[in-house]
């Protein structure tokens, strides 16, 4: 044995083959051929630092069926953390014996653990608001915003998330708003983000009456007799909403981290941001940063314009070089191309049902479409488009498509956010182009707007094909499941539910909303992990539990994997970890499930 006994004959040998000349026999030894001294000790301290034993975990966990996410180990028993990053993924027997002295180890008692979810569409609004989901009346919305005006006593009353089947005949009226509030301005989101009601106090306090005119890609909704209704949709929403007053960087901070708090209780671990951040907000990421107090990992996106300048998108790219991760990244620049279905602004093929010639509102017009993707394109950012309707989906695809072949380029992994409804034709480009399908697994739940609204609006034909994610994955398409968060909730397990099952919580409607277009657990888990990774260029990094990967999991209390898909609801996060640290752990009740 030689170097004081550390370096066996076989690793001797090994370095041998490492350092030999070209042409030189393998396995040589010293006296077949010379050897530089100063090569064979760069060999023997090379193979001297590997042979020293690493130091132990911080943390094992044991006793789990742990499912990787990988093809070639789909599941392990234990897990061992050192710092922030798995350094071991095996069998129980093989992790405890790197146990140390000061390891902390958990006994998972066969629960099943995951990779950190990753929810690959998501907004952070720091406003106070009333919470106006699932309100199901509008007398249920009043209420909701007479308790939010009581403790809000001045300014402007703001909610977010009424939908069309909460009004009288879907017909939201500013009126209503009026006969309860009418002494204060009030603003009310639409559960889409796409739409807001206001009352007729807020009309005039911004000014806007029935001579104002629709602005370019918005609408202005007017009564029979000519008169504003007080809903205003897409571009239109800024005429009402300009003078709400923008949250302090305070106000940003407290509320980013009671919303993280919130998204690891889900067994979130990061998030792709795609609304981009205002100054504040900006202000608030980086007091966290400084603070090292992140719960939740982010990659944010930048605003996709026309005309972008040299100047903006050298601006943008800074931010991607000086923002690199772990806990905030940037890359990526979100545009919008039409609406959403519910307001009948998603841009279709063709018109909507009972809609006479309207088929939406197509934001961009294709030629300049393609100008400013091939911008964006060519500076090397990441392009993630809002297009849900089938026209402004195929939009999408030709404007990559061009960009391409203009520049040349390849390996961009542009995206298409939400493509609720593609048509079957485009459905094979996504693989083609390399485009990733970025989509919601809420937005088929079938509740009482989605079925009376949503799908009537389409008709049969088109609401069979929406949201189908079955149909995208046999398209060979790279699927990356989000919530949209607020627009619906974070909560990834009942995503999931929504994705396999096709139905509500309550199981609802019997046999699922077109239950062809289902997919297995499995591979909703593999949207929301190994997916949602690949989709923001960090596959290496996250998104199955490997080893050398952030050590980023979820413990459940119910192996959702083996379980009827019909309970998956009984299922709850009992610990969310990210980087090793503990970002959520439920109360011991909840652990006591069996």
């Amino acid at each position: 044995m030689l170097f004081g006994g550390i370096v066996n004959n076989t690793a001797f040998q090994l370095a041998s083959v490492a350092l030999a000349p070209a042409g030189r026999p393998s396995f040589g030894t010293l006296t077949h051929w010379s050897m530089p001294i100063f090569s064979l000790g760069a060999a023997a301290l090379a193979i001297v630092a590997l042979a020293q034993p690493s130091p132990p975990p911080d943390r094992i966990f044991i006793n789990g069926r742990i499912w990787t996410g990988t093809a070639a180990r789909p599941y392990a028993e234990a897990l061992a953390v050192r710092e922030d990053r798995l350094v071991a993924v095996g069998t129980t027997a093989e992790v405890q014996r790197r146990k140390g002295p000061t390891t902390v180890v958990t006994d998972l008692g066969r629960r099943l653990v995951v990779p950190g979810f990753i929810d690959s569409h998501w907004h952070f609004s720091p406003t106070d608001r009333a919470d106006l989901d699932d309100g199901g009346s509008l007398a249920e919305i009043i209420t909701r915003l007479r308790t939010h005006a009581a403790s809000h006593p001045t300014g402007w009353i703001q909610g977010r998330g009424w939908a069309y089947n909460d009004f009288p005949n879907r017909t939201p009226d500013r009126r209503q708003l009026d006969s309860v509030f009418p002494d204060r301005p009030v603003v009310i989101w639409e559960r889409d983000g796409h739409m807001v009601l206001v009352n007729s106090l807020a009309l005039a306090k911004v000014g806007v009456d029935r001579t104002t005119q629709d602005p370019p890609n918005g609408r202005i909704e007017r009564d029979r007799a000519g008169e504003l209704t007080g809903e205003f949709k897409e571009s239109a929403m800024d005429l009402v909403t300009r003078l709400l007053p923008e949250p302090t960087p305070d106000e940003a901070d407290l509320a980013l981290q009671r919303i993280m708090t919130r998204a690891a209780s889900f067994g979130l671990t990061s998030v792709h941001l795609v609304n981009g951040l205002s100054p504040a907000e900006m202000t608030a990421f980086e007091r966290n940063l400084a603070r090292k107090s992140f719960a939740v990992r982010f990659y944010v996106a930048v605003p996709f314009t026309e005309g972008a300048t040299d100047s903006t998108l050298a601006g943008y790219l800074k931010l991607k070089e000086k923002y690199r991760g772990p806990f905030l990244k940037f890359g990526a620049a979100k545009g919008m191309l039409d609406g959403t279905v519910d307001a009948k602004t998603a841009a279709m093929l063709k018109p909507y049902v009972g809609a006479g010639t309207d088929a939406g509102i197509p934001m961009w017009r294709q030629e300049a479409l393609n100008r400013a993707v091939a911008q964006y394109d060519r500076a090397g950012l990441q392009i993630m488009l809002h297009a849900i309707g089938d026209q402004a989906i195929r939009m999408a695809l030709d404007a990559y498509q061009a960009a391409a072949r203009t520049n040349h380029s390849s390996g961009r992994r542009h995206r298409i956010e939400h493509l609720e409804v593609p048509d079957p034709a485009d459905l094979p480009r996504f693989k083609r182009l390399g485009v990733i399908a970025s989509t919601q697994a809420m937005f088929a739940y079938p509740d009482a707007t989605t079925l009376g609204n949503y799908a009537g609006l389409l008709g049969p034909a088109r609401a069979s094909r929406a949201n189908a994610f079955k149909k995208l994955d046999d398209a060979g398409a790279i699927q990356a499941f989000g919530s949209d968060f607020p627009v619906f909730t974070m909560e990834v397990l009942k995503g999931i539910n929504t994705a396999v099952n096709r139905t509500t919580v309550a199981g609802t409607p019997s046999g699922g909303w077109y239950p062809e277009n289902r997919v297995s657990v499995a591979t909703a888990l593999k949207h929301f992990t190994r997916d949602g990774a690949f989709a923001s260029f960090e596959e290496s990094d996250k998104g199955t539990l490997e080893t050398g990967k952030l050590a980023d999991f979820v413990v459940l209390s119910k192996d959702i994997l083996a379980e009827p898909p019909a309970r998956l609801m009984d299922a709850k996060v009992l610990l969310t970890v990210m980087g090793g640290r503990e970002t959520y752990r439920a109360d011991s009740a909840v652990w006591a499930i069996p």
